[in-house]
Order: C-alpha cells, then structure tokens, then sequence
C-alpha cells in the first residue's frame, strides 16, 4: 500500500529512493526534465536539433544540493532511449552523456551515435 502512496507523489525526491525520479520531455524547449522538491528545484537536460534527424545532446545540469545522487543518469537514459526510439542519431557534447554511455555500454545507443 506504501508503494502506491509514493507513486502518487512522483514530484517529491527521496535520495534513498531513486524509484520517486521521474522524467518529463518537454519536447517545445527541448529539454528531459526531473522536478525536485516539489517543483522549486529542477535537473535539466537540454538538447538541440542539427538536422531533421540529429540531435545534439548538449547539457545537463543539476542544482548542486542535488548532485551525487544519481539524477542526472535518469536524464541521461531518458535522453539515449529518446533517441533510439525515434531512430535518431546524436552527437555527444555534454561530457555527462558521454560518462554515462561509457558506463552503461547499449548495443542500442552506440547505433544512434556519432563518433
């Protein structure tokens, strides 16, 4: 029954309990979002389209209280399987998204990359 309680408040973040994280696409600004502690705080990652099938994949930032925590892998993953999913292919500018492709090797994700 918990589990249901904490399903029902994706917006509050327990560091403990990275299950709560959830990821919204904003696809007019361009962005994979995580909204922290409630609304006030916000992860972002922020991407760019090259061309009619190419995406830069530019930046992501958490605010500071925040890091360390493992929020901005979500946004990472959200962004890679985005990609795939809409048979896109990717440059890599943001060094995060680069670390987090190097640590989780998808068959997948190497596809859709340029090298």
């Amino acid at each position: 029954m918990e589990q249901a309680a904490q399903a029902a408040q994706p917006n509050s973040l327990d560091p403990n309990n990275s299950s709560q994280i959830t990821v919204e696409h904003d696809r007019k600004r361009r962005q994979f979002v995580i909204r922290l502690n409630g609304s006030h705080d916000r992860a972002v990652l922020l991407y760019e389209y090259v061309g009619k099938k190419t995406v830069d994949l530019q930046h992501t930032e958490v605010p500071d209280a925040y890091r360390g925590r493992g929020i901005a892998k979500h946004l990472a993953k959200a962004a890679m399987d985005f990609v795939v999913e809409e048979d896109l292919k990717a440059h890599l500018t943001c060094w995060y998204i680069q670390k987090y492709v190097k640590e989780n090797p998808q068959p997948q994700y190497f596809e859709h990359i340029y090298q």
